[in-house]
């Protein structure tokens, strides 16, 4: 798959999961937070908690199961989760723009599984996955 079909497909998966989020009651605060450690996928609230959203998206086959090595959740290992808690505190530090008072933070993961044909096959929210 290109570079552009990848970030195309992640794009995708980033909208469905915040469409997921916003159903289920959370308030989606924004995407794709640029900081100068990376980019936070999504930062919703969650009544008084605040989440930092990782969404790990995956293409497969029209047909079949999905494969245990399809699954996105295999795809956040201990860097990536290291990653997401540095640009967790960058986005809480700058003092640029106000932050959302709360009284709790949460690492979230969603996992979106789109078929070739644009299908959604499964989403998966991960609570506190880390």
């Amino acid at each position: 798959m290109s570079e552009d079909g990848r970030r195309a497909l992640g794009a995708r998966g980033e909208i469905l999961a915040g469409r997921w989020l916003e159903r289920h009651g959370y308030t989606v605060l924004a995407r794709n937070v640029r900081t100068r450690h990376g980019e936070i996928d999504l930062i919703a609230r969650d009544r008084r908690t605040l989440v930092f959203v990782e969404v790990k998206t995956r293409r497969v086959g029209d047909r079949g199961a999905i494969r245990a090595d399809q699954d996105p959740l295999l795809g956040l290992g201990p860097h990536q989760r290291r990653r997401l808690r540095r640009l967790a505190a960058a986005w809480l530090a700058d003092r640029s723009q106000p932050r959302p008072r709360t009284s709790a933070l949460r690492f979230d993961v969603i996992a979106v599984v789109i078929d070739t044909r644009g299908r959604t096959r499964r989403i998966e929210h991960v609570e506190a996955a880390f």
